[in-house]
């Protein structure tokens, strides 16, 4: 059956290939490193209706939301802030110049997407001196190897809900020996459950592109990406816990992606360029004037990986990039970054070790030498690993020019053009055990030193460093370096996937992280406190002949917070649970009816920004 097949190709390998440890293709037990790889077709299984919803149930990864259905997610790992993770597209950088809040803006519709390589801990050497938490790889069907026979495949379908939800999806893939080709949609729309008075959380977010890849002469493949997202949703106490907020805000990307690859047998070698513009509209309230923000963002990246004999390869780069905002709000800046980056990976017999360097330089802290080392070894069944890197952030411009253009500021969070640069080590041991074909087991201990970390804390009036547009006796956020931050944890995850029959399927993935971090400040800054101390996953897929049910939930335990101005608390902890039954007919439609928050739970991950209670949907897909 159709469906059968389809839930199939949705399985989890238990040790499947991954790039994104050291850009060179290796067994996710031979990297030294925590590594999560899902299929994209999950989200079609999964009662999920944007990519930042499933990464929210990828064990390790706390994904802080604001709104439902991508209107707006902070992406966290490891105990870090939003700012620490980078999200990747192809390997380039997604990351926002303008701010981090931006990063699950994904301009990728889920039917493009061929996998998610989840990394945790730090990858700096490799990708970033911000990769400080960790990477999230989205790897596209186009910019993936070519297929010897010709596919092609196309689906399409809606949804429809409560709150007048409405949803469309579409895609189209085409792959062959010559050309290589995708087309995506994705839209979500409703009215929005009711907030704090009587507004309603609506938004209106759609992504829409398409990209292609040509198989050229010698072994090139040149592949081309351009795509077009736009989000329109009710922003009320995303930022802020004042009464007089009823924000709106549209954030619109346009995104476009060029890579040139040759693909020999002993080497390979890439060049990448990526342009990226964004618009900001936020408006705080009908009597305030908008904050608009426009930002581009150019990278162009060059890649050398090289076979130098049966035990080492090597992995050479060098990246350029130019950030540049106009702002109302923030003013008009740009900055310069370049690195050089390699790596060397060794392997005989049962041992992996590969070091890495990076030497970064930028306009705001100058030079920087970022080392990594990661290590395994394979036991039996059992592979031990260990990896230990440097990590450096500098601040975005939000954080450094926030609120400083405009005329009077009685309130809000304040940027500060004087924040140094954090600075982090950290050091992670773990094991990954394989108990038979169908269980894996992994556990990694890891532990996080930094400086200087940037984070937006509670500040009186007197206090400001700079007061020209501000109101005597007013309470600010201003973003401080925090003289020291440390972070320890323990992170665990199942995996079991076993195909009983042809038409009997189990998959099953499950972690729990339990971290803690202490800070040298006095005053709790506001998003160190926000990640959890504790963080449940599970995602479960269970077909049989044509149907099949799926559920995933998380369980997150933090510490409590309360604004009474708006009646608004955190909880010190909840439990979501959202289950999806699909059932396949004619072997080409799949019908489905989800419910996400089955047990109608209030609550919230930030402060002020109420996430929806039980919302039902249902819809079907057709796949051709």
């Amino acid at each position: 059956m159709a469906f059968e097949n389809s839930y199939a190709q949705t399985m989890l390998e238990l040790d499947p290939l991954t790039i994104t440890s050291t850009r060179t293709p290796q067994k996710v037990s031979e990297t030294g490193r925590s590594i999560t790889v899902m299929e994209g077709k999950l989200f079609q299984q999964l009662p999920v209706h944007s990519i930042d919803e499933l990464l929210k149930y990828v064990p390790g990864v706390e994904v802080q939301s604001r709104g439902p259905m991508g209107a707006q997610s902070d992406i966290v790992m490891r105990g870090g802030t939003f700012q620490q993770v980078l999200v990747l597209l192809d390997g380039i950088k997604l990351n926002d110049p303008i701010t981090g809040h931006f990063s699950a803006y994904i301009p990728v519709a889920p039917f493009e997407i061929e996998r998610i390589e989840v990394l945790r801990g730090p990858a700096a050497a490799i990708y970033g001196a911000e990769a400080v938490g960790g990477v999230i790889n989205i790897i596209s069907k186009t910019f993936n190897q070519y297929k010897k026979e010709k596919i092609s495949h196309a689906s399409t379908g809606t949804a429809l809900g409560e709150y007048g939800f409405v949803n469309a999806n579409a895609g189209f893939h085409s792959t062959g020996p010559k050309i290589n080709a995708a087309l995506g949609v994705l839209s979500n729309n409703t009215n929005g459950q009711f907030l704090r008075g009587n507004n309603r959380g609506y938004l209106h977010n759609h992504t829409v592109g398409g990209s292609i890849a040509l198989s050229l002469k010698n072994n090139w493949q040149l592949s081309v990406r351009s795509s077009f997202d736009s989000r329109r949703f009710a922003a009320q106490n995303f930022y802020t816990t004042f009464k007089s907020d009823t924000a709106t805000e549209k954030v619109n990307t346009w995104w476009n992606q060029l890579q040139l690859k040759q693909q020999k047998e002993k080497y390979s070698r890439q060049l990448d360029m990526m342009y990226k513009e964004t618009s900001d509209h936020y408006l705080f309230n009908s009597r305030s004037v908008a904050n608009d923000n426009k930002s581009r963002h150019f990278i162009v990246q060059w890649l050398h990986l090289q076979k130098l004999n049966n035990h080492f390869d090597l992995s050479l780069g060098t990246q350029l990039d130019r950030r540049a905002i106009v702002s109302n709000d923030r003013g008009n800046h740009a900055t310069h970054h370049g690195a050089a980056f390699g790596s060397l990976l060794f392997h005989k017999n049962k041992w992996r070790i590969s070091p890495g360097l990076r030497l970064d330089w930028d306009e705001n802290y100058g030079a920087a030498i970022l080392p990594q080392l990661n290590t395994s070894y394979q036991w039996s069944k059992v592979t031990l690993r260990a990896n230990a890197g440097r990590a450096i952030r500098s601040a975005d411009f939000t954080e450094r020019y926030n609120n400083y253009n405009k005329a009077i500021v009685a309130s809000g969070s304040i940027g500060n053009p004087e924040l140094g640069t954090e600075n982090s080590w950290s050091y992670e041991a773990g094991a990954d055990a394989f108990l038979g074909r169908h269980f894996k087991a992994s556990v990694s201990g890891f532990y996080r030193d930094q400086n200087n970390v940037i984070d937006f804390v509670t500040t009186h009036y007197a206090d400001m460093p700079r007061k020209e547009n501000l109101v005597a006796g007013g309470v600010y956020a201003l973003a401080k370096n925090l003289k020291k931050v440390t972070t320890r944890g323990i992170e665990m995850e199942l995996v079991y996937k076993k195909t009983f029959t042809n038409n009997h399927h189990l998959f099953i993935n499950a972690g729990a992280t339990f971290l803690k971090s202490v800070s040298s400040d006095p005053v709790p800054s506001f998003y160190i406190i926000s990640h959890a101390r504790m963080l449940m996953q599970s995602n479960l897929v269970y077909a049989y002949k044509n149907l099949s049910i799926a559920t995933n939930c998380v369980y997150k335990q933090r510490g409590a917070q309360q604004a009474a101005a708006i009646e608004a608390a955190i909880s010190s902890n909840y439990f979501l649970w959202n289950a999806k039954l699909n059932y396949c007919l004619l072997k080409k439609l799949n019908f489905f009816i989800a419910v996400n928050n089955i047990t109608n739970i209030y609550y919230s991950d930030l402060l002020g920004s109420i996430m929806p209670r039980r919302w039902t949907t249902g819809g079907v897909n057709v796949n051709l």
